[in-house]
């Protein structure tokens, strides 16, 4: 199967998620879940290891206009607290296609799979303490996910240099991943 085909068939292989977007709960109180900055959810103070479970959080998490993120449901909301950013970018696929250029399918660690494009932009930011890079994926509901280091060097390796910058394409879109 060619990376093209897999692309396509992880995109559309996914369940359906829950329609998030149209409930709106009143805010039931906080819950005691936080999202570490390297991906792990603790609930009371003890990591909850069933990955299962982190994906169902997961599907019913959004990130709303004040910036708080929020576990919902059709009849209940619930505030909760996250390090840096919810969801990580752990592997991806890249295909080539004549007309479109090149394809970039990002895996998160919910296993949800999202193309770089219009609709999940990269976004690299440097962070104010060591400068390194600290690129992100948008994703639905308000929420980014943080690329881990692997995957971003893969996308270094994909990059082409214009002038001073390092610009990488996917879906006609194209995304800066840094100066040189």
């Amino acid at each position: 199967m060619s990376s093209l085909e897999t692309i396509e068939r992880l995109l559309k292989d996914q369940a359906g998620r829950p329609p998030i977007e149209k409930w709106q709960p009143a805010l039931s109180g906080e819950i005691d879940i936080q999202i570490l900055a390297d991906g792990r959810w603790v609930h009371e103070g003890g990591e909850i290891k069933r990955h299962e479970l982190v994906k169902l959080f997961a599907s019913i998490l959004r990130c709303e206009a004040d910036g708080h993120y929020y576990l919902v449901t059709p009849v209940e909301k619930w505030r909760l607290q996250v390090e840096d950013l919810p969801l990580l970018i752990v592997d991806m696929e890249v295909g080539e296609s004549t007309s479109e250029g090149r394809r970039i399918a990002v895996k998160t660690n919910v296993d949800t799979w999202h193309e770089l494009g219009p609709q999940h932009r990269l976004s690299v930011t440097e962070s104010p303490d060591s400068g390194e890079p600290r690129p992100a994926v948008s994703l639905e509901h308000g929420l980014s996910a943080r690329v881990n280091r692997a995957c971003f060097y893969r996308l270094v390796d994909l990059a082409e240099q214009h002038g001073d910058r390092l610009i990488v394409r996917s879906a006609g879109e194209q995304f800066e991943l840094g100066r040189v």
